[in-house]
């Protein structure tokens, strides 16, 4: 999900207000419209009941099987494709706007080393955070979808030791979570020092 919506988002923020950006808003705003409880009935009634591509459940009793995967994956993934595209492409538009990439192209640097070297490097700031709580999101939002597709992962024993009330349980899950939380957010204080070498932390 990441490097596709950045991807996205950096190519309609190159070239706003063209055919292309507003392709990819539309379709990022239809993707993000679309909760995984709805996107997860559509998916399978088109993969799994019209075209018999792909199979309905993900349960892994016969072992590893990389064709279970593509449903619950691609639910979770089209969910933050869309937002996480707009962020990109937002703070893409802002930085091209900028004095400096004006400055860059008319100095006559390449546009390629621009887009990489500057604009981009400045533009990643809101989506990186963007991206780290949507780590955290993941933890809701894959009961949903480990239910629908009988997987036995981390969202279905949360489903689990909430319907069996078992209060050990939920409390090692919710200590795991909170962890995740902690552990995504301090990467995100340390990426932010990386991409912008003019955040500094002090003690």
């Amino acid at each position: 999900m990441v490097p596709t919506a950045i991807a996205l988002g950096v190519l309609a923020g190159m070239r706003e207000g063209s055919w292309l950006d507003r392709g990819i808003t539309v379709l990022a705003v239809l993707t993000t419209s679309i909760p995984p409880f709805a996107s997860v009935v559509l998916l399978t009634v088109v993969f799994v009941f019209w075209l018999h591509w792909l199979p309905g459940t993900s349960s892994g009793i016969h072992g590893f099987a990389w064709r279970e995967l593509v449903l619950p994956a691609l639910v979770l993934v089209l969910y933050d494709l869309g937002y996480v595209a707009r962020m990109t492409r937002a703070a893409m538009v802002e930085v091209m706007a900028a004095p400096y990439i004006r400055t860059a192209l008319l100095k006559g640097m390449p546009w390629r080393r621009v887009i990489l070297r500057h604009a981009l490097r400045n533009a990643l700031i809101p989506p990186f955070t963007i991206i780290m709580l949507q780590v955290n999101w993941l933890i809701g939002g894959v009961v949903v979808v480990e239910f629908f597709f009988a997987y036995k992962g981390f969202g279905s024993l949360i489903l689990e030791a909430a319907v069996s009330q078992d209060l050990y349980l939920i409390e090692a899950t919710t200590m795991v979570a909170v962890l995740v939380a902690v552990g995504t957010q301090t990467i995100a204080d340390v990426g932010y020092a990386l991409l912008n070498p003019r955040i500094r932390y002090s003690r």
